[in-house]
């Protein structure tokens, strides 16, 4: 006989989903390439119109230019979506409905996951197929790390807020295209670089460090969920055929 508590444990993360549910994650995945495919596209047809010296790149500078240029699109789509679902949308707040905090999901969330998973997948690709030009090994890690996180949450369901809040980190991302973009394009010395440089700071304070201290206090405020929740998967992780 053979431990199955690898099957049960995969059965217990997709076993809560519906076909369309399953079908929805699909087509949002697809939905995030499709959107790196056509802002990337996008990018290297408007960026001459604003940036003359564009034409003068040379390949891999221009490669990594319209990479950025989604890179930028998905960090403004899933910080606003963040925001929204933390702060605006109900999903998440105490008392709103009668699930667990860490149970808690949507539509919408999931499409936003889904999507997120897409351009990880896509960004990752192009690291892959151009490698080292668009970053090294650090970039693979991240990259995979990041994917394996968002995708464990859609499928099973599970502390959605977290992924959300952590995803909100990349509202810094947008400050570090333009210092890139800037410094490419010769403008250190601009007072755009500056004005940058200083939201990217501010930036930076609120979305990575003051984030997380509350991150960490939430978690600890919510402990018995957490403790909870996890139980219960080893109960089901410890079973054997």
């Amino acid at each position: 006989m053979f431990p199955c508590s690898n099957m049960l444990g995969l059965i217990g993360i997709v076993g809560h989903a519906t076909p369309i549910e399953e079908l929805q994650w699909l087509l949002s995945v697809f939905a995030g390439i499709i959107m790196c495919k056509i802002v990337y596209q996008l990018t290297g047809a408007i960026s001459p119109l604003f940036f003359t010296g564009y034409v003068k790149l040379d390949d891999q500078k221009k490669l990594e230019w319209n990479n950025r240029g989604f890179s930028t699109f998905h960090a403004l789509l899933v910080a606003a979506a963040s925001l929204y679902l933390l702060l605006e949308s109900d999903l998440f707040r105490d008392g709103a409905q009668d699930e667990l905090m860490i149970n808690k999901t949507s539509a919408f969330s999931d499409t936003i996951l889904g999507i997120s998973t897409g351009y990880f997948l896509a960004d990752l690709a192009m690291i892959f197929y151009y490698f080292p030009a668009l970053g090294g090994t650090e970039y693979v890690l991240h990259h995979g790390l990041s994917m394996f996180a968002i995708v464990q949450s859609l499928l099973s369901g599970q502390a959605q807020i977290y992924i959300f809040m952590v995803l909100f980190t990349e509202s810094t991302t947008p400050f570090v295209n333009l210092r890139w973009y800037l410094d490419v394009a010769g403008q250190k010395n601009s007072q755009l670089y500056v004005c940058n440089g200083v939201a990217l700071f501010l930036g930076w304070l609120v979305a990575r460090i003051f984030l997380f201290l509350f991150f960490f206090y939430h978690m600890l405020s919510h402990f018995d969920q957490l403790f909870l929740r996890s139980r219960k998967f080893i109960h089901w992780d410890s079973i054997a055929c």
